[in-house]
């Protein structure tokens, strides 16, 4: 793999969605979602494309407290970082923090920005619990200003997100 692939779409098990806005409309709930690509997937890219040996990672924490993440490729003899930040999360604060910052350095190295292209998505919601052969692509949400919760159902990519099969796939 070249560094060209840093940028690759990558399979829709390696993108998560989370909502970035909700509500209710005459009583019906509704969401307003988000994709992203997993930390992990992103470690398994720079894995591929740079060798484990070829890349590293640093966090810092900067003076209004958010984390800072760098992630350092390797070229030649040169180590170039590329740095972006995130603040702690309400879950897990550190470890939320820091990988929300290490996806969004990601970004910088070109690793997931083409989700950045998506159009909004609004998910498919419910009030009631989805059949249970339904379950794995629905998600619970709870909605504080409504004080309810309901179910969304996790979207698909576009076909454009999607990767590109290898030379000989058909």
């Amino acid at each position: 793999m070249s560094i060209n692939n840093l940028a690759a779409h990558f399979s829709p098990l390696d993108i998560e969605w989370r909502i970035q806005s909700s509500g209710f409309k005459d009583g019906k709930p509704w969401a307003m979602v988000l994709a992203y690509v997993t930390n992990r997937a992103i470690m398994n890219r720079l894995d591929e494309v740079c060798t484990p040996f070829g890349w590293k990672n640093e966090f810092r924490v900067d003076s209004d407290g958010a984390i800072m993440c760098g992630i350092s490729c390797k070229r030649k003899d040169e180590w170039v970082t590329k740095w972006d930040g995130a603040d702690a999360t309400d879950i897990e604060a550190i470890k939320g923090g820091r990988s929300n910052a290490m996806k969004r350095a990601g970004v910088q190295w070109g690793i997931g920005r083409y989700l950045y292209n998506l159009d909004s998505s609004f998910a498919e919601t419910q009030l009631g619990r989805p059949p249970a052969h339904e379950k794995p692509l629905w998600n619970k949400h709870f909605d504080r200003k409504e004080n309810k919760a309901f179910f969304w159902k996790t979207p698909n990519l576009p076909t454009w997100a999607l990767p590109k099969p290898d030379k000989g796939q058909s």
